[in-house]
């Protein structure tokens, strides 16, 4: 109801009117009274006069309250978010302090130094993440590491060998070194190889041979793959062996799309070249003619599938020095008019050859090391006893694809005999990104699996860390046909009845291309996570192994949005979707502070906070916030096991993409917590939530006091302004209490990230 008082004065002589009018009669206009007062005629008239002009100014302010109402009852009716609380629906259960974390990785000596304080281990945790895994850059770039300086080398006099750390309990240890390896040789597959002053020749995996597998070494057969970066006409290789050397092997040529482009998958084939099988072949240098024409090519392969087992360089001492592979280089070409070989000419702007290999022999010295500084990791003693860990169980690496199993058996003794918790074990890093066959990694994974379990039966092994991929890693053809990487790992360990070695599976989540990121491809990722854990169920990685993301951000490499709005929806959705689709742990990266740098979309910093060189945090990044939203408001950590629902609401686009995400669980303290996320960048959205336990035919809703907690763009906006981009607003997370009924409703501010969080009453148990 709206009441208006008017009063007009004259000489005395008043009017007094009072108009009463509600919204749903506004257009009844009802005098409470009207009483004039006159001393003479003329007075009247002119009251009357000024009453009239004051009826009109009143009609004005009715017709805008009209129109007000109007548009009020032209608004759409609020979406109703639909909460599947049927208890048997239950879509996942998960355990904050296990299944939600974060990451650290490589460093430069001064960063641990700085990060590994006080003060910036406080700020590294109040984003709320529990857990955390460490991540072993060192074998991405497809180096050795010594976790442990103090230790013992297969070759003691020359300082060289095989290195295995000391489980001896010394000094503690604050940094881990990378080694070069010196027979990845001409080998250029990989991350950014770590360099290194001794390279010489290229040698496979000597535990990828019969000695150390117990299988038939033709069924893990090492190959160099020549890739001429463009085609180019080729009937004739000149191979320099090394020993030991192949005597059985074929020259091959690939036909079809990127013979390496195992991410898409390489469509084609790999044809045996008319004189490419050679059997009984002698070492040293040779020149093969294949072919009577050339062949037009950019891939080449060497297929290696027998052994000559004749010693390298280093000696018969070591048994490892006898096995496998060897080549000093590989050239292809053709055979010219005299009976020449002719190598591949290249114009000054054509790229040059690669080689891709199929595995790299672990043999170092300590001249490799990489000790200037730059590229080291954090050493376990500073790790587990800074406060970083949050007190509880972490993940950490032990080198696969450049170690040795005695060397990793040490590592974990170690870390036990100091007390340290061990929450699972990561096997190996990346090797779909080395083109490891899924067969090689499988026969390590084993041996290591064998060695590490002899230590500690208990432990949790698992991997292998892929990539981060959206779509099954496909590589070339078994003798089945079989093309899908985790496919053939989960067949090889099944086959060999060690599938129960495979405690958990771990991949990156990488899911955007940096440069190509826009406000829509935020509307994906839901559905991407989920696709991909589906997409390892479907290769055969049985229900009860856990699939876990174990290290997470927009891209991988640095852009713009990772410090924009999009980026903090983006985590939220991310996260959600990933526990939706069956996920059992998400760790986020990086967990320290890090500084700003200028990426094809805008400045940014890969971190949750922006610091200077001296690791001053200058301000908080839109996924810190995000952080906070998940660890802090929409679950509870220390507070035991989360029950997640089916959850959905109907707010789309013209386009059909969905606005509006939702995701509720059922926490240990008996409230529900529904985090909905509104991806539409300008518009907010009113919803109510609904209840729904189909089994028992009950409706709920929220009732009594609703905490309702947002952060989206009001709170924070990105600066992008060179090297002193930052926040403006910076602010966190906006708090209030509803009092909540069946009707009430919540408005979903733009480009935020909601919880709500309360009671529910009239569900059953």
């Amino acid at each position: 109801m709206i009441s208006a008082d008017i009063m007009c004065k004259t000489q005395g002589e008043a009017i007094y009117m009072k108009a009463s009018f509600s919204a749903e009669d506004s257009w009844k206009f009802r005098p409470a009274f009207f009483r004039v007062r006159r001393t003479r005629l003329e007075g009247a008239v002119a009251l009357l006069a000024r009453a009239f002009i004051a009826l009109i100014l009143l009609s004005f302010i009715l017709l805008s309250f009209i129109g007000w109402s109007v548009s009020a009852s032209a608004q759409p009716a609020p979406a109703i978010v639909r909460v599947d609380a049927t208890p048997s629906h239950i879509i996942n259960s998960f355990d904050p302090d296990s299944a939600l974390g974060s990451s650290i990785d490589v460093l430069s000596r001064m960063d641990i130094d700085r990060v590994y304080t006080p003060h910036i281990i406080q700020e590294s945790l109040s984003a709320g993440w529990g857990p955390i895994t460490y991540r072993n850059n060192t074998e991405l770039r497809m180096a050795a590491w010594h976790w442990n300086e103090n230790g013992t080398w297969s070759d003691p006099a020359h300082r060289s060998g095989y290195f295995t750390g000391s489980t001896e309990l010394k000094d503690p240890i604050r940094y881990i070194l990378a080694y070069a390896l010196p027979h990845r040789g001409f080998a250029t597959s990989g991350d950014r190889p770590v360099q290194g002053p001794n390279l010489t020749y290229w040698k496979s995996n000597p535990y990828l041979t019969s000695k150390f597998t117990g299988e038939n070494d033709a069924l893990h057969p090492q190959w160099v793959v020549v890739d001429l970066r463009a085609e180019k006409p080729v009937n004739a290789v000149r191979v320099d062996w090394a020993s030991p050397y192949a005597t059985t092997y074929q020259l091959e040529y690939w036909t079809g799309t990127d013979a390496l482009d195992f991410d898409a998958g390489p469509k084609g084939e790999w044809k045996i070249f008319p004189a490419g099988m050679l059997k009984q072949a002698r070492g040293g240098t040779v020149t093969l003619k294949l072919a009577d024409t050339p062949v037009s090519t950019r891939f080449l392969r060497v297929l290696m599938t027998e052994s000559s087992n004749t010693c390298d360089e280093h000696g018969s001492s070591d048994v490892r020095n006898c096995v496998g592979y060897a080549i000093q280089h590989i050239a292809a070409g053709t055979i010219d008019g005299s009976g020449a070989f002719v190598e591949v000419a290249k114009e000054p702007r054509e790229r040059l050859t690669t080689f891709c290999v199929s595995s790299i022999d672990p043999w170092h010295s300590a001249a490799d090391v990489n000790d200037g500084g730059g590229n080291q990791h954090s050493g376990f003693d500073i790790f587990f006893s800074s406060g970083l860990t949050n007190n509880l169980p972490a993940m950490i690496p032990v080198t696969l694809l450049y170690g040795t199993p005695d060397d990793a058996t040490a590592q974990i003794a170690y870390i036990e005999r100091r007390g340290y918790r061990i929450g699972y074990v990561e096997m190996g890093e990346e090797p779909d990104g080395k083109h490891a066959m899924p067969e090689d990694y499988a026969a390590l994974y084993l041996q290591w699996a064998t060695a590490i379990h002899q230590v500690d039966p208990k432990l949790k092994l698992g991997g292998p860390v892929f990539e981060g991929v959206n779509e099954d890693i496909h590589v070339w053809p078994d003798a089945q046909g079989r093309t899908s990487w985790m496919g053939r790992f989960v067949d090889y360990l099944k086959s060999h009845g060690r599938i129960a070695d495979l405690a958990f599976v771990s991949f990156e989540h990488y899911p955007f291309e940096p440069c190509d990121i826009t406000w829509k491809t935020l509307y994906s990722e839901p559905q991407l996570m989920k696709h991909i854990l589906q997409v390892w169920r479907d290769d055969g990685v049985p229900k009860n192994v856990p699939l876990m993301v174990t290290e997470n951000h927009l891209a991988a490499g640095l852009t713009g949005p990772m410090t924009t709005i999009f980026a903090a929806l983006w985590l939220a959705d991310n996260v959600g979707s990933f526990f939706e689709g069956g996920g059992a742990a998400f760790y986020h990266s990086p967990i320290q502070p890090q500084g700003v740098q200028k990426t094809c979309l805008g400045w940014a910093s890969w971190s949750n906070f922006v610091s200077n060189e001296q690791y001053e945090i200058k301000g908080y990044t839109s996924p810190y916030f995000a952080a906070h939203m998940i660890n802090l408001e929409w679950v509870q950590h220390r507070a035991g096991v989360h029950y997640m629902y089916p959850s959905s609401v109907e707010i789309k686009d013209a386009d059909g993409n969905g606005l509006v995400t939702t995701y509720a669980v059922h926490r240990p303290d008996g409230n529900w917590s529904v985090m909905l996320v509104n991806r539409d960048e300008t518009t907010p959205h009113t919803v109510r939530v609904q209840f729904e336990d189909g089994r028992n035919k009950q409706e709920a809703h929220f009732s009594g006091p609703v905490t309702f907690v947002a952060f989206g763009s009001e709170q924070y906006v990105w600066i992008n302004d060179g090297p002193n981009s930052h926040a403006d607003p910076d602010h966190p997370p906006v708090a209030s209490m509803v009092e909540a009924g069946p009707q009430t409703t919540f408005t979903l501010p733009k480009a935020s990230i909601t919880v709500l969080r309360g009671k529910v009453t009239g569900l059953r148990d």
